[in-house]
Order: structure tokens, then sequence, then C-alpha cells
């Protein structure tokens, strides 16, 4: 959908990008009849918040309240932010104003998505992380046999791909796979001086989470974020009937950075499950073929390996026109995000356009995006609406 404010004698063009492609929903995991329509309550959910019936009665609407829907988060709180602060302003903005595909051309691309940071303070990011997945499956023999017949003969696949995903790993966290971490250079003082700025409170986090530790692979929440990430999204394997397992699946997914290359990085996957003795096919194998060789994987899910990720120099004129509208409002309580963990779709913008991208994320980091009980927290509408008004009129 395509959208523009013209305004005469501008100097500068935004162009904004929201999305619109909400997630699908399991109703019955929801506390509410129905996910598509919005129930208003007085807090979140875990902090006791009752639903408000007569909504048209409401003389006013505290911050704390929040509207449960699916997508009221992600991402139709920045859009509805975005089209009141149009409203509000209305002939008052400074700046060209655009979204659609293909009348792109401007000076600095906002991306609004993805939560604020857990304190709650504005929060701009300037990158984000791309991904790259692939499924690997581990073969023993033609069919599951018979585990008191066959213990200690025949290999059990869910301890196979155990042991084979064990390598990919060190006990530390860190990932032991060659080269995984190759791509990317030192960190810079000044990135440096950015991730420790960031408030995270890891301890209050810890005990949020129930993590009694933490994943060795990075100092810090912010340094792992910009770096490349490995995990195992999905373990399949075996059957009822008390027999061995003949074949066990992993999903395997990446997170990476701007300096990497998706397909670089399935390859380096591939090359160490190689190196662990394994013959690869690309299909199921025959029986012939699993007689042939002592350790057989399958992978499938490389093709185009995946998305990439994308960052912006916060020193670019386009992303300091927006840190400097924010910081005239906010002053030190805005919090700058050198990469966003989750993946942003801004890739082919920049790409096609060479554009200065920011992100600037308006929805409460507790908004349960992508799962059951999504919301957005009204005081996030209000402040986002403020937020969105200052960069158009700066």
């Amino acid at each position: 959908m395509f959208g523009e404010r013209i305004v005469p004698g501008a100097s500068r063009t935004i162009l904004f990008y929201i999305h619109f492609d909400g997630q699908a929903v399991d109703a019955r995991r929801w506390k509410q009849p129905d996910p598509f329509k919005p129930v208003l309550r007085t807090a979140a959910i875990e902090a006791g918040g009752k639903d408000i019936v007569d909504v048209a009665g409401q003389a006013s609407f505290p911050d704390e309240w929040r509207i449960y829907a699916r997508s009221a988060a992600d991402d139709k709180g920045p859009i509805q932010a975005f089209v009141s602060a149009l409203d509000a302003l209305g002939t008052t903005p400074t700046h060209n104003i655009k979204a659609h595909a293909d009348r792109l051309r401007s000076d600095v691309l906002i991306i609004l998505d993805g939560p604020q940071h857990p304190s709650g303070r504005p929060t701009v990011y300037y990158g984000a992380r791309g991904g790259a997945n692939l499924q690997l499956t581990v073969f023993t023999a033609r069919a599951a046999m018979h585990s008191g017949n066959y213990g200690n003969w025949l290999p059990d696949a869910n301890v196979r791909l155990a042991q084979l995903l064990a390598t990919m790993v060190e006990p530390s966290g860190r990932v032991a796979i060659r080269g995984f971490y190759d791509d990317v250079p030192p960190f810079s003082a000044d990135v440096k001086a950015m991730m420790r700025a960031v408030p995270d409170d890891t301890a209050a986090m810890k005990r949020l989470y129930g993590l009694g530790s933490t994943d060795g692979a990075a100092q810090s929440l912010q340094e792992g974020l910009n770096l490349p990430a490995f995990s195992v999204h999905t373990i399949q394997g075996g059957e009822v009937g008390g027999v061995i397992a003949a074949k066990a699946t992993a999903e395997i997914a990446m997170r990476l950075v701007k300096e990497n290359s998706p397909r670089q990085m399935v390859d380096r996957v591939v090359a160490h499950i190689r190196s662990q003795g394994y013959f690869i096919v690309d299909a199921e194998p025959d029986t012939a073929t699993l007689a042939s060789h002592p350790r057989i994987a399958m992978i499938t899910s490389r093709a185009g390996a995946g998305s990439g990720a994308w960052r912006t120099d916060p020193d670019a004129p386009g992303a300091r026109f927006v840190t400097d509208a924010l910081t005239a409002k906010y002053g030190d309580k805005l919090i700058r995000i050198r990469t966003l963990g989750g993946g942003v779709p801004a890739g082919p913008f920049i790409d096609t356009f060479n554009v200065p991208t920011i992100g600037v994320s308006l929805a409460n980091y507790d908004d349960n995006q992508h799962t059951d009980d999504e919301n957005l927290r009204l005081g996030n509408l209000w402040s986002g609406i403020a937020t969105l008004a200052a960069i158009m009129v700066q």
C-alpha cells in the first residue's frame, strides 16, 4: 500500500516501512474468545489485568492498559501511531513522507518494527540480523528395530544426532564450526561503547526467565547480538513401541550479522558435518546407499541459503537526523542499539536504493508478538505517536 505527504519546500524525504502480515493463531491457547476481536485490559494478564467491558464509557485510558489481539503490537500499533501522528500534525510536517515499492527514493528509511528495550525507554536500532536454516537428518538403518533384540548392535539415530550436534557447540556455548566467527572484525572502541551504553539488567533478566546460567559465546547480550548465533529449533526422532530409532532430524537455525554470507555459513555447517565422517545426501537414501556408508546424513532446506542482515553507520546523515530528532525530545533516555537480534526485512530496500536505514521500536518489550496473547500497552501507543511526530517535524 502507498501513501505520501508532499511538503512544499521540503529538503528531505522520509520513507516509513510498516508491515501488516500478522501471524497465524491457535485460538484455543488465547485467554479470550477470538484473538482477532480486541480485548482491553487494565494491565498485563500476568499482572492481574481485568477485562474492560464498557470501553465507550471510559473517560480516560491509562498508560498501563493493554489491547490484547493478534497483531496489536506487531504491527498494527505502529501503523496506528504513524497515521495518528500525521493526523495530529495536519499540514505541519517539514519533510516529504512516503511509503511504497515503486516510489521509494528517499533520504532515510525508518523501520517501525520490533519491541522497545525492556527498560521501556525510547529505542532505535541501526541494523538487524539475517538468517539461514537447514534441516539435518541422520540415518542408521532402513527401519527402526526392536531394542531388546538389537540393542548394542544397531546404532541409535537419536544418539548419533545428539553426538553430531554436540560437536558443533563447545560446552561453553561458543560455536565450534570452523570459520563461524571469522567474518566479524574486532569491535571498535565506539562500537564497544555503544553496546555498553545499553542498560541491560542481566541479573533481573536471569531472574525473570529462570536462568541459572547464560550462553558463553559472548560476554554480554549486546555483544551476542552482534555476532552470528547457532541454535537447534527442533529435534525429532524415534517412535513408540520399544524400538531403536533409525533416523532423527534437527532443524538448525543461524542468526547472521551484516558481515556474514548466508550461503557461506550454511556451507561451513555442511563442511563440519562431513568432517565428522558423514556422507551427505539431499534425498532419503535407499537401502544400498545406507549399507555403503558407516555414517550418512541428509541435508535439505539450504536452497537460497537465507536472508541477509543489514546495518547502517550511526553517523550517516540520515541516521543522525533521526537520532538527533529523538535525542532532542528524549535526551539521554534514548537507547541506541547497534544490531537488533531478530530479522527485519529491510535488506532489499537498502540494497536497491542504498538508503540509510534506522529502526524505531514502538511496541512494549513484553508484547508477546508471534505468540499467544499478543498485546499493546496503551502508553506505548501514546509515546509512539509523539515519537513519530518528533521525527516528522525535526
